[in-house]
């Protein structure tokens, strides 16, 4: 089966050099409209898709991104691995500012105001979630970015949060005494519709600064988030080609049957439409 890797990410993480065939595709899914147009494309033989997840020009807060239909379009141009890219703050002082981080688990702080299943609407399912990134995945992660330089940290916590504003000095306190590693706003909404849509989902977080708990250091700002992410951009790109070169062939993990056995409705009481919705999603359990 041809691989297609998708990766969500910022601004010059669609844009990689060497890549061939580069085409632009606007997707129409029944959830509304991605955050851009994708822009897929050929990098070192591999078939690869990329979506700006704030749109083009940093567009929508992480609570306005449309999470639902990122991800079914990436569904839709048959991608089955998603890799991840985005800015956190350092909750922990080994984690310095510049530093690549490849979480393996998520507290949520988000306030419910996303759209978080494709489930609904007549159709209800529980999809496993306790290893909520692919391990697989980002066992190849954590390896490209040691082989592109990078100084690596493999494991821990993201702390989701919802945003825009970033945590008051009290709320990082009780994010490093719960056991978070890294805060950030926006890839457990990802995960869980990853998930759902039995796309191997993994994190290359990079670190930008101390949130606002470490007194030898400034409170987090966004003048010097971005400092960091210009000087990040190159060593994610180096760390997305040296990924896709280890990647292929069929998966062993659990991710590509995420949803076997997760749909619980009676499949008669559910709508046709609903049926018609999901169909790319989880037609073939039903």
């Amino acid at each position: 089966m041809e691989q297609i890797i998708g990766v969500i990410g910022g601004s010059g993480l669609y844009e990689m050099e060497g890549m061939t065939d580069i085409r632009q595709v606007k997707v129409e899914t029944p959830f509304g409209d991605p955050s851009d147009e994708y822009v897929t494309g050929v990098l070192n033989g591999v078939k690869m898709a990329f979506l700006p997840r704030h749109g083009r020009g940093h567009r929508f807060t992480p609570s306005e991104v449309n999470y639902r239909a990122n991800i079914y379009g990436m569904k839709k141009l048959g991608v089955t691995r998603i890799i991840s890219v985005s800015a956190v703050g350092s909750l922990k002082e080994a984690i310095e500012p510049g530093h690549i981080v490849i979480p393996d688990q998520f507290i949520d702080r988000t306030k419910g105001i996303r759209k978080d299943t494709f489930f609904g609407n007549g159709i209800v399912a529980h999809v496993g979630f306790a290893d909520p990134v692919c391990a697989d995945l980002s066992t190849t992660l954590h390896q490209a970015a040691q082989s592109a330089g990078a100084t690596v940290h493999r494991g821990g916590t993201y702390i989701c949060m919802e945003g825009p504003a970033f945590s008051t000095r009290a709320e990082s306190f009780m994010y490093i005494n719960i056991g978070g590693s890294i805060i950030g706003m926006t890839n457990l909404t990802e995960a869980k519709l990853a998930r759902e849509a039995e796309i191997c989902y993994g994190i290359i977080a990079l670190s930008t600064d101390y949130d606002c708990w470490h007194t030898a250091h400034e409170d987090v700002s966004v003048e010097a988030v971005v400092a960091i992410i210009r000087q990040n951009v190159a060593m994610a790109k180096n760390i997305i080609r040296e990924a896709a070169g280890m990647i292929g062939g069929e998966r062993a993990c659990p991710c590509a049957t995420a949803m076997q056995y997760a749909i619980i409705s009676d499949k008669s009481v559910i709508p046709a439409q609903t049926k018609k919705d999901l169909d790319l999603i989880v037609g073939k359990y039903l």
